[in-house]
């Protein structure tokens, strides 16, 4: 039977992060449009007060995002996002000079500015596809980089999203970004399926069913299914009541070989990584 040795570390700004357990990736959306906290945490207090919750709850990561990615958000346009971003990343290191945020973002330039201003890893959610520029940022900055698949953009990919192998067309989406990134010295990638970003139900449950087929890249998974529609559609409840579904759900990725959780409830996300680990793995 053939193993799989993911990579075991991350390097963040010179702190190497052992991914041997689990971590805990915290959302912090400082937007109005987010589809579950939208509006909460747009104000550099609740910012702060939310970063030091997640922080205190145990969150390796502080994942900052300044534009909705929500299926149907709108577009607040880079500057926007760029002086909503880099306002919060400062402030968050002035008070929080540990704290390892991630920039959530497609934009190149935001991503450039946000990595000067302190940020520590990109996450991307097209991959590159919504900007040709970011790719190079990586490679110049040598940062950790999260690339998500999804299909189409926030206005078009939940409008019957169709596959003839979802497994297969996400794997084979991945396949050539990871050896361009690699060829050009880029050694911390970090794969996201894309759960809710152009894929039904079905898709969905899906790539959680073989999300241990991604080993295969022998690089670190993450899983955002926070709260989201696959979640709250199983259990008929709103997102402010999927808290007990989006758990059952991180401990099947986990248990599928996860390795980072991006979640809005940190200590919960937390418990699940050490009952797990309890386990022996």
């Amino acid at each position: 039977m053939q193993t799989f040795k993911s990579k075991k570390t991350i390097n963040c700004k010179g702190k190497l992060i052992n991914l041997d357990k689990p971590r805990v990736m915290g959302i912090l959306n400082i937007t109005t449009d987010s589809f579950f906290d939208g509006g909460k945490y747009n104000s550099i207090d609740n910012a702060l007060f939310q970063t030091e919750k997640m922080l205190s709850d145990g969150a390796t990561f502080i994942d900052i995002g300044a534009q909705s990615t929500r299926p149907g958000a709108d577009m607040i346009g880079a500057e926007a996002e760029l002086k909503f971003a880099i306002h919060a990343i400062e402030n968050i290191l002035q008070r929080f000079p540990e704290a390892i945020i991630s920039i959530d973002t497609f934009n190149a330039k935001v991503a450039h500015e946000a990595i000067e201003a302190g940020a520590a890893i990109i996450n991307d959610i097209s991959a590159s596809d919504d900007d040709e520029q970011m790719f190079h940022t990586v490679i110049q900055h040598q940062v950790p980089y999260i690339m998500m698949h999804k299909k189409g953009n926030s206005k078009t990919m939940q409008q019957n999203p169709t596959y003839n192998n979802v497994l297969l067309e996400v794997i084979d989406y991945f396949v050539p970004k990871v050896e361009f990134l690699k060829q050009n010295g880029v050694a911390d990638i970090i794969i996201d399926p894309g759960f809710g970003f152009g894929k039904n139900m079905e898709n969905n449950y899906t790539l959680l069913n073989k999300l241990d087929r991604f080993k295969i890249f022998e690089l670190p998974i993450l899983v955002g299914f926070s709260r989201k529609k696959m979640i709250q559609n199983i259990i008929n409840e709103p997102a402010e009541n999927a808290l007990n579904g989006t758990t059952v759900a991180n401990t099947i990725a986990l248990m599928k070989g996860a390795k980072i959780l991006r979640v809005h409830d940190v200590k919960e996300a937390v418990e699940a990584v050490n009952i797990f680990e309890k386990m022996g793995n």
